[in-house]
């Protein structure tokens, strides 16, 4: 079966497109300026709230309200189209109806969740090597890892996850709470004073605490660390997934407020804690390894366990569920428990697995493996798409003439979103460039040896 619409030729200058089709198979294309009903029920336009925040990071607030307002785009437009299964479904309705948009949505929906992977297998090693000492090679460490996670994702349904998420959410704030802690009462952070200044020169003097960036910052530096705090708030890539599971989809904007203030809450403060303890000169990532009292070390990382398994399975089962369904969408495999479809479910996992037990040994660095995923998938998925979306919408609601006819509100949303898209453009270019040149120049240096490395990349 062809994961693709079967489709005819659309005319978007007349938008001569059925918003009723549910299906691919019905040959059919969406159209965000059609509000269109569904099963009788009319789906009337959800306003998104902006709200401010109090935050005493600026950089972080300023980062979380851009991501707000993008993910007020994803729910208004997922609420009025609750035909659409996922992003690809969402990118292919934005982009006037064409084909190949959905198939390549559908490719780097597929390529984000398996380098999220990938980055959880890199984490397992990272923790089995810090609190064994380095007892395993780093590449049978990550293979252990990968495999622990392939059993724990063979669950076909959200309701297992959802018990494991609400597990994983306590942990992790507990996690990142005594981190906070440990880092406010232990004596000196990790590397404090090293002879020579280690490495890089600077593990000198007492914690270094800066407001804006040191003189000299390079482009590199720079824009992986704009990248990595990017990627710590977009997550909108599995939200119409998500909207579509629901069952009253109206709802998710409860979840979506509780979600951000708790983000902004525990992100921002437990951040600025423990950067204010270890400064700029002995700040590591993950920022367990900041840490100088080993015992304080192991016990705060080791509460990260249930969402280092839970997040990459939690990709994991959404990229297996998305070819799943395509492959036996109208047969009894889909829905019930065959041997055929168990079998073929298991395949496809393991295939995710490997693949992102093989992007953990050719990008061995935490750091920039975030910032490659953050330029090129949440580049996309985190602004451009989202931007794309309020402009047609409000264009849909308002005519042609809506930017003029809407007067100042109408001007301030359109270069509020016309920023979102060229920040996006921006961390597509500039960021894989930086991206690209630090993992080069990290391999120059031998931080972690070469691919397949058995070196122990313990914190």
């Amino acid at each position: 079966m062809a994961l693709g619409r079967k489709g005819r030729t659309v005319d978007n200058t007349t938008l001569d497109i059925d918003p009723n089709s549910i299906t691919k198979e019905e040959g059919q294309y969406y159209d965000p300026e059609n509000n269109g009903d569904k099963g009788g029920r009319k789906m009337s336009r959800i306003a998104g709230v902006m709200g401010g925040e109090s935050d005493q990071d600026s950089q972080l607030s300023v980062g979380k309200q851009l991501e707000l307002e993008a993910t007020n785009s994803i729910k208004e437009f997922c609420l009025r189209h609750p035909e659409l299964r996922d992003v690809c479904d969402v990118g292919q309705m934005l982009y006037f109806g064409w084909n190949w948009v959905w198939y390549f949505t559908a490719a780097m929906f597929l390529l984000n969740n398996t380098f999220i992977q990938g980055l959880h297998v890199l984490i397992g090693a990272k923790y089995l090597n810090t609190m064994s000492g380095g007892a395993v090679c780093t590449v049978g460490f990550s293979a252990i890892w990968a495999v622990l996670s392939f059993f724990c994702s063979l669950p076909r349904t959200f309701d297992t996850l959802s018990k494991l998420a609400t597990l994983s959410a306590i942990f992790t704030f507990l996690s990142v709470l005594l981190a906070a802690i440990f880092a406010g009462i232990e004596a000196h952070p990790n590397g404090y004073d090293t002879p020579g200044g280690g490495k890089s020169g600077m593990l000198t003097g007492n914690p270094i605490v800066l407001v804006v960036p040191t003189a000299g910052t390079g482009f590199v530096n720079g824009m992986n660390a704009f990248l990595n705090i990017s990627y710590t708030f977009i997550g909108q890539i599995t939200i119409p997934s998500f909207i579509a599971e629901m069952k009253e989809p109206k709802d998710f904007p409860k979840a979506l407020w509780a979600v951000t203030i708790c983000e902004v809450i525990v992100f921002s403060v437990t951040a600025s804690i423990v950067y204010v303890y270890t400064g700029t000169q002995y700040n590591i990532s993950p920022a367990f390894g900041s840490l100088g009292n080993e015992v304080y070390k192991k016990v705060s990382f080791s509460f990260m366990i249930p969402t280092l398994i839970f997040l990459g399975v939690l990709y994991a089962s959404l990229s297996a569920r998305f070819v799943f369904f395509r492959i036996f969408e109208g047969t009894p495999h889909k829905g019930n428990h065959t041997v055929v479809g168990w079998a073929t479910w298991a395949g496809i996992l393991a295939c995710a697995w490997i693949a992102a037990f093989i992007i953990a040994e050719v990008i061995p660095f935490f750091s920039d493996l975030l910032s490659l995923m953050s330029s090129l998938f949440d580049s996309f998925f985190g602004f451009i798409f989202w931007g794309t979306a309020y402009l047609r919408m409000r264009r849909a609601d308002f005519g042609p003439e809506w930017l003029s006819g809407r007067g100042v509100r109408g001007i301030a949303g359109f270069i509020l979103n016309v920023i979102l898209i060229c920040i996006g453009l921006f961390m597509l270019t500039g960021g894989t460039y930086a991206t690209c040149q630090s993992i080069a120049d990290n391999y120059k240096i031998g931080l972690y040896g070469g691919v397949f490395s058995c070196i122990n990349n313990a914190l």
